[in-house]
Parts: C-alpha cells; sequence; structure tokens
C-alpha cells in the first residue's frame, strides 16, 4: 500500500531564506525528533544528485536511510526519493514554496510512503500516523526556520 500525507504553513520569513533552510538536509533533526542523525555524503551544494544518508528512529525502531535530491529548483521546489529498503519508505517527498508577501512564504510538504516485504502490511499504520502528524510536523519546520 502506498499514499500520501501533507500539510501547508505560513512561514515568517522571506522564500529565499525558507529555501535555503530546506535545502539544506542537515536541518532535518530541528524539526524532525525522528531523525538522530543526518549527513550529506556528496560534495558541493544542494542540489539534483545530492545524497542524504541519516539515522532514524520511528516506532522504537533504527534504521538507516538514503535520499536523493531528485528536483531542486530554487527557490520554489525540492524533490527527492529514498533510496534505501526499509520496510516502509519515501518514494517521492517533497517542498512546494510559494512567496505570499516579501516576508512570508507558503510551504507545502508531502511524501509519499510505500511499504516493501513485510512493511506492506505497516504502511497503512505508518501512513495513517504520518497523516495525523502532518499539521503539526509544518509548524514544526515553521518554529525550526524562523528560530533559525
Amino acid at each position: 500500500m502506498a499514499g500520501q500525507f501533507e500539510a501547508t504553513v505560513e512561514i515568517d520569513r522571506p522564500i529565499a531564506e525558507v529555501f535555503a533552510f530546506l535545502a539544506d538536509g542537515e536541518n532535518d533533526p530541528k524539526f524532525s525528533p525522528r531523525v538522530q542523525k543526518i549527513t550529506k555524503t556528496t560534495s558541493g551544494p544542494t542540489a539534483v544528485g545530492t545524497v542524504y544518508v541519516s539515522t532514524v528512529k520511528d516506532a522504537g525502531l533504527t534504521t538507516n536511510r538514503e535520499f536523493k535530491i531528485t528536483e531542486f529548483e530554487s527557490p520554489t521546489r525540492i524533490r527527492w526519493a529514498e533510496q534505501s529498503k526499509n520496510l516502509v519508505t519515501a518514494r517521492e517527498g517533497g517542498y512546494d514554496l510559494e512567496s505570499t508577501s516579501d516576508t512570508t512564504t507558503r510551504l507545502r510538504v508531502f511524501n509519499t510512503l510505500e511499504g516493501h516485504g513485510l512493511g506492506k502490511l505497516i504502511a497503512g499504520f505508518a501512513l495513517s500516523a504520518a497523516r495525523k502528524d502532518a499539521q503539526a510536523f509544518a509548524n514544526r519546520i515553521k518554529a525550526a526556520v524562523e528560530t533559525s
């Protein structure tokens, strides 16, 4: 089973600042408590092809994740795809940014989750939990950007 969760939030920062913060995947632990560690493994600035590896704790299980940036259009769009094959993965995820004034940005965040092997049995539970937390997740991003 595959499914998507998403949320939208208004951030009190100009679009260029929000994009720069989100383009640096090493900022993820600032708003995602499940991310214990994340490192960029490719050199240079974030761009299409950049890879991040992370250690994540979900439902008491610690897993290693690898994500590749698949689209990178400053300052409005970032997409990624999980390369690792854990029980449940983010087949696609992304940020869509829209300037709503000189000082505010609307952010839409989403992930499409899918199960693999035995993960097909728990993907629905993971998706349900992610949907339940989606707006809180977006609000954590907002708080992290606004305090950075």
